[in-house]
């Protein structure tokens, strides 16, 4: 008998539903604009952002995809500072 498998690859940080929410803020996004930018149903990030489900790693997946291809760029804790925590900001224009 032979086994198939896939690898699916996972963000190596999940990103959080504050950095969700602050990304989202930073492109001027609804909900609804997530929603059809990441291919995630709009009531599955209402519950993200809220804390109310745990999502799944191929969702947060999604999310963050979309926002890195409109630019914004995820800051895990101590990365931009020894103390610093958990942060977003828009990627730098390429000159």
């Amino acid at each position: 008998m032979t086994s198939i498998s896939a690898t699916v690859c996972y963000p190596a940080a999940m990103i959080s539903p504050e950095q969700i929410r602050a990304a989202r803020s930073l492109l001027g996004w609804k909900q609804k604009d997530l929603a059809a930018t990441s291919e995630v149903s709009e009531v599955s990030i209402k519950n993200i952002e809220r804390g109310s489900t745990d999502a799944r790693g191929s969702t947060l997946g999604k999310i963050e995809t979309a926002f890195l291809a409109a630019g914004v760029e995820f800051i895990g804790p101590g990365q931009s500072s020894p103390d610093g925590g958990q942060g977003v900001r828009m990627k730098r224009a390429r000159t």
